[in-house]
């Protein structure tokens, strides 16, 4: 028997474009969830010392928690909101 030829896996590009697409969309999911909440406060539509949940959140711009929990995390950076330890969210 012939022995066969290794050949290195190559990703094709489009898998890869695919894949590269998922994440520039996540990205940008979260940056337009941080925009729109960053707004909101700034707007006084939450008011100062309002619980924000994530999970209403999420549902109401149709993300996963996991996209507002960044840009939560963000916020908190920029001083927007405060997150006190088994409490919650709030805003700042």
């Amino acid at each position: 028997m012939g022995r066969m030829k290794k050949t290195k896996s190559k990703i094709s590009d489009e898998v890869i474009k695919e894949i590269f697409s998922k994440k520039l969309k996540r990205y940008r999911a979260t940056e337009q969830v941080y925009t729109e909440l960053k707004k909101m406060i700034l707007s006084r539509k939450f008011k100062k010392g309002q619980m924000l949940l994530r999970s209403e959140i999420a549902h109401e711009f149709n993300v996963s928690e996991t996209i507002v929990a960044k840009a939560f995390s963000q916020l908190k950076k920029d001083k927007l909101i405060v997150v006190k330890g088994g409490t919650g969210s709030f805003v700042a």
